[in-house]
């Protein structure tokens, strides 16, 4: 049953919004994905305050315009959903990257920063760790000297304390 106008208007205003609102978006190609799959996805993506969405290609095309964005979708293969980062601007190429990993939905294209960007590009954006990952990374690299000056004092202690005095 196709939509009416006045639900197209709303999905229309809902996905401007959306561009707007969000840190980033990234587009994909969910053909030959169930239900089921993109129903745990969105489950998934929810987690981390990513929006999924599925519209066809002319409304995304005219809520992109109403955004400030010039997007061809009627370019990018197959069906369209997108993915709009609400919080983490990577957390939609990611969560759908490691996705693309275990169902046939694939990263086509998207925004990030305000422009939109080339399937390479969200490809590896997707294979980046993740922010928590990085700042766990940055917790290692500048913890490790302190704990190793630790160490090394503590076996110093150990080496004045075992030697007789003279």
């Amino acid at each position: 049953m196709s939509k009416t106008r006045e639900q197209k208007t709303q999905e229309i205003e809902r996905l401007t919004q959306a561009f707007k609102q969000g840190k980033s978006a990234v587009f994909t190609d969910y053909q030959g994905v169930t239900v089921a799959q993109v129903a745990g996805l969105r489950k998934q993506l929810r987690t981390a305050q990513v929006d999924y969405v599925v519209a066809k290609k002319t409304l995304l095309a005219l809520a992109a315009k109403q955004a400030g964005y010039d997007i061809n979708f009627k370019l990018f293969p197959g069906m369209m959903g997108v993915a709009f980062g609400l919080d983490d601007e990577m957390a939609p190429a990611k969560f759908v990257g490691d996705a693309s990993k275990t169902t046939p939905i694939k990263l086509v294209g998207g925004i990030f920063e305000g422009k939109p960007v080339d399937q390479a590009y969200v490809i590896t954006l997707s294979k980046l760790p993740s922010k928590s990952q990085l700042l766990g990374q940055l917790l290692n690299v500048m913890n490790g000297p302190m704990s190793a000056f630790a160490r090394f004092l503590s076996a110093y202690k150990d080496t004045k304390i075992e030697a007789p005095a003279a």
